[in-house]
């Protein structure tokens, strides 16, 4: 499951969903991840544009490649403005065993990271300035790994 938030995620009510709707699963293991906006370099927020064809593809690949190995994997991000200290990205698998789960975020979170279709921008002064130096353009995405 794929959540787009407009704007931070709501970080406790989210990770409460997740364990709920999934506690009685019979998994071993829920382990997950919060990305958190730092301050840094004169930033007020981050902006985040998502492709959510794209995204929607990517995911699949993870889900399905997650659900061979009896796991589960949900994850949120946010579309727009994210202010600093709070959050624009989560993510939980739950398996069947914890070392499974915590190998498998470590290798999604990477993943993410780098494939992920979303574009990130600074947020400095209330403008949106692309933070080509902080972003991973995509194999074969032509125009769209430009600023």
């Amino acid at each position: 499951m794929v959540l787009i938030y407009r704007g931070p995620i709501e970080v406790e009510a989210l990770l409460s969903r997740w364990y709920g709707a999934e506690r009685n699963g019979n998994y071993g293991a829920m382990v997950s991840f919060v990305g958190t906006v730092r301050e840094e370099g004169g930033i007020e927020a981050l902006s985040f544009d998502i492709y959510r064809p794209l995204l929607d593809k990517w995911f699949e690949g993870w889900r399905e490649r997650l659900a061979e190995k009896g796991a589960l994997l949900a994850m949120a991000h946010s579309e727009g403005d994210v202010p600093v200290h709070t959050s624009s990205f989560a993510c939980a698998i739950f398996s069947p065993k914890r070392r499974l789960a915590l190998e498998m975020l470590d290798a999604f979170v990477e993943d993410f990271k780098a494939n992920a279709p979303i574009w990130k921008y600074d947020v400095i002064g209330g403008k949106r300035i692309y933070a080509a130096e902080r972003s991973t353009p995509m194999a074969g995405s032509g125009l769209l790994a430009k600023g």
